[in-house]
């Protein structure tokens, strides 16, 4: 049997996107309490596990070190918007996991989902 089962992580975090008008509040440095979830898809085994939620967290916990309480703009080469940020996730947790999806929230009513589908149809991942 097949099922999805996803684990939730969170990091503070400052960034600005430069390239917005000016005015724009996001422009200006600012800061957020990122949350993001990521889902991973797989056969139910003889452990009743389609993964351990261990192993996720052993495969994401250093993106979030990396990430946590440091400005974005400093880490990355890229826009970091929520959807790029999301990417970026994606593109890292997929190297060891059977990931389906990356929800990635910047604020608690703003939410982007990239699913497996939508990934593996980006250029120059």
């Amino acid at each position: 049997m097949k099922m999805k089962v996803s684990k939730m992580f969170k990091f503070e975090a400052a960034h600005s996107l430069p390239y917005l008008p000016e005015g724009h509040k996001c422009r200006r440095l600012h800061g957020h309490s990122y949350r993001f979830e990521v889902e991973c898809e797989g056969e139910v085994d003889d452990r009743g596990f389609v993964i351990d939620y261990a192993d996720i967290a052993k495969a994401i916990n250093p993106l979030v070190e990396k990430m946590d309480h440091q400005n974005l703009n400093d880490l990355f080469d890229f826009k970091t918007t929520a959807e790029n940020l999301a990417i970026y996730i994606f593109t890292e947790a997929n190297k060891s996991l059977p990931v389906s999806g990356v929800a990635f929230y910047e604020t608690a009513s703003t939410k982007v989902f990239l699913s497996k589908k939508d990934f593996e149809t980006l250029e120059d991942v």
